[in-house]
C-alpha cells in the first residue's frame, strides 16, 4: 500500500494532526508513506522529522494582515502560475491514494491523474452544511475547491454527521503537574507587541507566549519563545489555561486536557470565527473578539473548564488507511463517537 499524504504548512495544526497521523502509520510497515509539505517557506518549518524525506511545494495560503485575511493580498500573492505547474508536474503514478490534510496540490493532482484522493482534516466537516458550523454556500463552495477530494473525513468537537469523527490529536507519553496561574498563549496572527501589551496588564500570572516573530525574551511575567513543538508541548501541560487564535488543533488539544481555554478567532477567516460560535454556544471555552484586557481578566478569574474524552482517532484511521480506506466513513463514525464523554471540570 503506498499513500502519499499532502500537509498543509500554513498552520501548525495540520502538522501537528499530521504528525499524530504519521505515528500511528509508523505502525504498518507494510504501509509506504510518503509526505509533501506546502503553504510555508522550507525554512520557516520546524520539527519535521516525522515526515521523513518529504516534498515540498509553495502551494496557496490566505494572507494576514493586522490579524485579519486580506482577500487582496491573498489573490496577489499568490504564486498561481506556480501552483498549476507544480499540479501538472507532480507524478501520482505509484500511489494507491492521496490523503490531503487540506492540501491543495496533491488535491489537485489527484483530481487531474484520476487517483483516488481522501480530505483528512477540519476543513472537511464544512463540506456539508451544519447548524453548529455556520457558514454560507459561497463559503463551502470555496473550501470544495481550495482542495477537492473523493472521500471526506471531517474533524469537529461533537458529532454533528456521518461525515464527521473526532479529533485527531497527539497522546503525550506522560503528563506533567499542572502550575497555577501559569498561562500559555498562542496567538500567532496577531502582533507580537500588541500581545505582551496586553499580558503586561496582569502581572500576578505567568506567561508563556509562543510566536512566530519571537525571539527567547524575557519580560518578567511574560516569557517569550520562538515556535518549537517540543517547547510547546511542555508548556501546553504545565499551563492552567491556553489563550489562542481559534484554530481547531490547539482548541482540541485544550479541551482534550481540561484546560480553559479563551480564543480570539482571526477576523475575516470564516473557519475561525465558525469555530469561536461553536465554542461559545456549546460553552466549550471564552471568547474574545478583540485583544481586550477586559476579556482576559474575566477568563482568568473563571474556575471552570471543559474537557473532553474522546477515543484515540489516531490508530483507527491509521488501520483504515492501511486496510485501503474502503470502510465507509459512516461505521468509523459510528464506531469513534459512541465513546465520547463531556466532563465539567472546576478547580
Amino acid at each position: 500500500m503506498n499513500i502519499l499524504i499532502g500537509v498543509q504548512g500554513t498552520g501548525n495544526g495540520h502538522i501537528s494532526r499530521c504528525h499524530a497521523l504519521a505515528q500511528a502509520l509508523s505502525h504498518y510497515p507494510s504501509v509506504q508513506t510518503d509526505y509533501l509539505v506546502s503553504g510555508r517557506a522550507p525554512e520557516k518549518l520546524f520539527d519535521m522529522e516525522a515526515f521523513g524525506d518529504y516534498q515540498w511545494r509553495q502551494g496557496l495560503s490566505f494572507q494576514v494582515r493586522d490579524g485579519r485575511v486580506s482577500v487582496l493580498d491573498t489573490i496577489s500573492h499568490n504564486p498561481w502560475t506556480q501552483f498549476w505547474q507544480d499540479v501538472r508536474e507532480l507524478d501520482l503514478s505509484r500511489y494507491d491514494v492521496v490523503v490531503t490534510d487540506f492540501e491543495p496540490v496533491t488535491a489537485w493532482a489527484a483530481r487531474r491523474q484520476g487517483v483516488r484522493c481522501i480530505g483528512l482534516g477540519r476543513q472537511y466537516a464544512f463540506f456539508k452544511q451544519a447548524a453548529a458550523l455556520p457558514t454560507s454556500l459561497l463559503q463551502r463552495a470555496m473550501l470544495r475547491q481550495f482542495a477537492p477530494c473523493d472521500v471526506t473525513v471531517g474533524m469537529h468537537w461533537e458529532d454533528i454527521g456521518g461525515h464527521v469523527l473526532p479529533p485527531l490529536i497527539h497522546r503525550p507519553a506522560g503528563a506533567l503537574p499542572i502550575l497555577g496561574q501559569e498561562i500559555l498563549v498562542y496567538l500567532p496572527f496577531e502582533p507580537l507587541t500588541q500581545v505582551i501589551a496586553l499580558l503586561q496588564n496582569f502581572p500576578e500570572y505567568q506567561f508563556a507566549v509562543y510566536h512566530p516573530e519571537a525571539q527567547r525574551e524575557d519580560h518578567g511575567h511574560i516569557q517569550c519563545f520562538a515556535p518549537s513543538r517540543q517547547g510547546f508541548a511542555l508548556a501546553f501541560a504545565r499551563a492552567e489555561g491556553v489563550i489562542a487564535n481559534a484554530g481547531f488543533e490547539t482548541s482540541s488539544e485544550a479541551l482534550a486536557y481540561g484546560k480553559k481555554l479563551l480564543v480570539k478567532p482571526l477576523s475575516g477567516q470564516f473557519e475561525q470565527l465558525a469555530n469561536a460560535h461553536c465554542l461559545a454556544t456549546r460553552q466549550l471555552a471564552s471568547v474574545m473578539d478583540s485583544l481586550n484586557a477586559n476579556d482576559v481578566e474575566e477568563w482568568l478569574e473563571m474556575n471552570s473548564a471543559v474537557r473532553m474524552e474522546w477515543p484515540d482517532v489516531g490508530p483507527v484511521l491509521a488501520d483504515w488507511l492501511a486496510n485501503g480506506a474502503y470502510e465507509p466513513v459512516n461505521r468509523l463514525h459510528q464506531r469513534l463517537w459512541q465513546n465520547t464523554q463531556r466532563i465539567a471540570l472546576s478547580a
